[in-house]
């Protein structure tokens, strides 16, 4: 049956992981994709030339495009217009046919609050690729981000599942029931006033707002993130300062390394030049 089917080709995925098995176990919260057929009454986007956004690197078979903060990536509830795909279909049109109908040539996402470097594949051999490098966990992914306190130790793991809250449905936490999570994270720069600390994060897995509630189970919110605790009258900001800065991956077709840096945008960087020079300390050597 057609669902046999997408998963012997690999076009089903929790999270960003490819599924082949019928064995494998979902739960609640997990973000579910089949690709390859649509549901008859799911919204299709079309062009939109006014949307703007970046683009880092661009060739026959992928994009790397330089999202904004505010910028849905795809289609959904409440945001049917105005996504990075309408933007994508109008420039790129050819890649209406890649993956999802409704999230055409997206393989991975970026929260709305969240800027900076994602990958979009122009064909379905680069789709089918870049999925496949999510899945095996072979995707580079660098954050910088700006949190609350001083850490105690310069770098460590968090290592958390990672689901719906128990207690609010619209926000992820770390609980028992949820999908395993892995956030690498280093110290680059700490501040004594107010008490914030400049930190690199990696990414080993993809959960929803992962790094976000991470960073926040361990005490340390990101700086303007009011979802997980990080309002605070010490700096204002309007959206959790979170930059994807790192992008790197093996091209669909030559299979060449491919890295890219996405540099903090005004916003982010206007922060930072407010806090001035940083406390001299080995966390920031």
């Amino acid at each position: 049956n057609r669902a046999a089917a997408a998963l012997a080709t690999g076009r089903v995925s929790v999270g960003d992981e490819v599924v082949y098995q019928r064995s494998r176990r979902v739960h609640e919260g997990d973000h579910l994709v089949v690709t390859g057929f649509e549901r008859e009454t799911e919204h299709v986007p079309g062009p939109e030339a006014s949307v703007r956004f970046g683009v880092l690197y661009a060739d026959d078979d992928v994009l790397v495009v330089d999202k904004p903060s505010g910028l849905v990536v795809h289609p959904g509830a409440g945001n049917q217009t105005g996504t990075l795909v309408n933007g994508l279909l109008a420039l790129h049109p050819e890649i209406a046919g890649v993956g999802s109908a409704a999230r055409p040539g997206i393989v991975h996402r970026l929260d709305l609050g969240t800027s900076g470097a994602l990958a979009v594949a122009r064909t379905q051999k680069a789709y089918d690729s870049l999925v496949a490098q999510l899945a095996e966990r072979s995707v580079g992914r660098r954050y910088r981000a700006l949190t609350w306190g001083c850490f105690e130790a310069p770098k460590g793991v968090v290592d958390a599942p990672v689901g719906r809250s128990p207690k609010d449905r619209t926000r992820m936490a770390v609980v028992g029931s949820g999908r395993p999570a892995r956030t690498g994270y280093e110290v680059s720069a700490s501040w004594a006033t107010p008490e914030v600390s400049l930190v690199t994060c990696t990414l080993e897995t993809g959960r929803t707002h992962q790094i976000r509630v991470h960073l926040s189970a361990i005490g340390h919110p990101l700086v303007g993130d009011g979802t997980y605790g990080g309002e605070r009258s010490g700096l204002v900001l309007d959206r959790p300062f979170l930059h994807a800065a790192h992008l790197a991956f093996d091209h669909p077709v030559t299979g060449e390394r491919l890295e890219f840096e996405s540099p903090l945008p005004d916003d982010l960087r206007e922060i930072l030049d407010r806090l001035g020079e940083p406390e001299p300390s080995d966390q920031s050597a």
